[in-house]
Formats: C-alpha cells, sequence, structure tokens
C-alpha cells in the first residue's frame, strides 16, 4: 500500500480532490489517501501565523501520523499526477532520512494565490513533495508538541538532519508550472502560485492539465 499524505485547506477543497483523481488514474498499485486537515488532527494546534495554507507546518507530522514507520508520500494538494504514482514510490532509499526535489530558483512572481506574498528564501519548495522515511530515528523528534514550536526556516529546511541524509529526486516529479516552462512530459505538475481552480490563476500555464483532471471528477454526475 503506497500512503499518500496531502494537504487540504478548504479554501481550495477543489484542489485536493483533483489531485487524488489525477494519482488514482494512473496507479499500478493501490494507495490510501490521508487528508491533512487541521480539524482531524486534535494533537496538535496551529500556533504559526505566517502559513499560505493550513498545512504549511502540519506537513512535518508525517512520520508521527505512521507510527514512525516505514514510507510515506508527503504532497501539496495544489498538483496533478501525469503518470503512474508508483514509480516515484519505488524511488524510496533506506539510507535516506527523505527525498525530495532540490529546487534552486528564484521566483518570478512576488505574489500569489488568495493574496499571499511569495518570497525566495533557502530550500524553497523542497518540502512539497516528500518521501519520507518515517522509520529514520531523527524523525523522532517530529512530534506534535515539537513541530508547533519550531520556526519555518527550520523545518522547511529539514534542519534537524545532516545534508547527506536528503536524497534527491527527479525534478519531474515536482515540476513547478509558471516558475519552470512548461513541461508536458513532467510526472507530476505543482500550481505552486495558485491552483487553476482560483479565477486570477484559471489560464495559468498548462491549466488545461487540471481542468481536464477537474472534468473527470465529475464522471457520473446527471446519468
Amino acid at each position: 500500500m503506497i500512503r499518500i499524505i496531502i494537504g487540504f485547506d478548504q479554501r481550495e477543497a477543489v484542489a485536493y480532490h483533483t489531485f487524488c483523481q489525477s494519482i488514482l488514474e494512473k496507479a499500478s498499485e493501490p494507495v490510501s489517501f490521508t487528508p491533512l486537515a487541521l480539524n482531524s488532527l486534535n494533537i496538535y494546534r496551529e500556533t504559526h501565523t505566517d502559513g499560505s495554507n493550513t498545512f504549511i507546518y502540519s506537513r512535518f507530522l508525517t512520520p508521527f501520523l505512521c507510527d514512525f514507520q516505514g514510507w510515506a508520500i508527503f504532497a501539496d494538494g495544489d498538483m496533478i499526477c501525469r503518470d503512474d504514482i508508483a514509480k516515484l514510490w519505488a524511488l524510496r532509499d533506506d539510507s535516506k532520512a527523505v527525498l525530495c526535489i532540490k529546487h534552486d530558483y528564484k521566483t518570478k512572481e512576488h505574489n500569489k494565490y488568495l493574496g499571499n506574498k511569495n518570497l525566495d528564501y533557502p530550500r524553497k519548495n523542497w518540502s512539497s513533495l516528500v518521501l519520507w522515511n518515517c522509520s529514520h530515528p531523527k524523525h523522532k523528534i517530529l512530534t506534535p508538541e515539537f513541530v508547533m514550536q519550531q520556526t519555518g526556516a527550520f523545518l522547511h529546511r529539514f534542519t534537524w538532519l545532516d545534508d547527506n541524509e536528503i536524497g534527491e529526486l527527479p525534478k519531474e516529479w515536482n515540476w513547478l508550472t509558471t516558475e519552470y516552462e512548461d513541461n508536458y512530459e513532467a510526472k507530476l505538475l505543482h500550481y505552486t502560485l495558485g491552483t487553476p481552480c482560483f479565477k486570477d490563476y484559471w489560464d495559468a500555464d498548462m491549466a488545461d492539465e487540471w481542468h481536464d483532471c477537474f472534468a473527470r471528477t465529475q464522471d457520473g454526475m446527471h446519468v
């Protein structure tokens, strides 16, 4: 079973469901979805005030939610999977604590969805798609109490790990639309500036891929 924890924000609930649809369409192995919704995390209280979405910090509870056992994928909700998620799952490496795409870029836009600021910072978007080795002993510190007390810089840069414990995934598994050039060969699209469900991003780069997938979530309606 491929365990997938996906960020859920009610302000773009449709994004979560469309992402799940895209995974299900291509998956060659069984998957389980866990929406990272704050109302379901009675062991965690969001104390940070600088996040652009409601799962900006709770994502680091992934090992805790998996009882510090096995592997799991965390992904932001504003994504579309264009290939078999089992291929990403197959890239697990027991010698690493996490594996992610090590983006190195400066943003093209200084504002993003819902009026949020889009700032540049080290290791930006590394934590938006992560293969977590939940059993790794260094993750034991990632309890709800600990995460609630830490800064964004500490968490999003994986500061509790040594650099050699952070493995690298191919960029095609977290392709940043608009920030990068259009790539219809990418395995996973990340609408990091704004999901095309928002009016300001309805016609954004590669929005056609998102709209097509959303349309398929409506199959069976009014049949």
